[in-house]
């Protein structure tokens, strides 16, 4: 189970080892290499996709690789407005993710990735509520409906196809480092 990935100091605090750091720092890498690369087409991302399997896999922990690629985002397009609203929309969909974390059924989290994909705009145009106020906020949603209806057929599309095969790699990933994490030195 994940919790044999943890290691507790005297505090009782959950720390990370080595092979653990590693391992999210590259999930969180993946997470990157994954957007840059779908960057060319608008709306299709499978961020939305590994960040549910991550989730699934290794439970409150995901928020490792997330940092990750958020740091990465921030560095190499500038921490800007958009960049801020990635703050709360992907932490979003990771809560609501543990939320469903028991769900096996790609059906059912094709369903929740589509839906975030509708609500992404949404969620973006959240912060120029403050920024602009209600017309501003409503001005930046309907402008980018289309690119939404997109992004939501997208996910549903992805999500449905890849859930299975991400998830069971993800799976035997995380076998393969608690054995390592047990048994050290032993080939995983």
């Amino acid at each position: 189970m994940v919790n044999n990935m943890k290691s507790h100091s005297k505090s009782g605090k959950t720390k990370l080892r080595i092979l653990e750091i590693i391992l999210f720092a590259m999930l969180g890498a993946i997470l990157y290499v994954a957007q840059v690369a779908l960057a060319f087409l608008p709306n299709i991302e499978v961020v939305s996709l590994l960040l549910i399997c991550y989730t699934i896999v290794y439970g409150k922990r995901v928020f490792y690789p997330l940092l990750v690629f958020l740091a990465l985002e921030g560095i190499t397009y500038g921490f800007g407005i958009w960049w801020i609203s990635y703050l709360y929309i992907w932490p979003l969909l990771v809560l609501v993710s543990l939320l469903f974390r028991r769900m096996r059924s790609a059906v059912g989290w094709s369903v929740l990735s589509g839906f975030f994909g509708l609500l992404f705009g949404f969620l973006y145009a959240l912060i120029f509520l403050f920024l602009g106020g209600p017309g501003a906020m409503i001005a930046t949603w309907v402008s980018g409906l289309g690119f939404d209806l997109m992004h939501c057929l997208g996910n549903f599309l992805t999500c449905l196809v890849l859930f299975h095969p991400l998830s069971k790699v993800l799976e035997q990933i995380r076998t393969s480092m608690e054995k390592a994490l047990v048994h050290p030195g032993q080939r995983a």
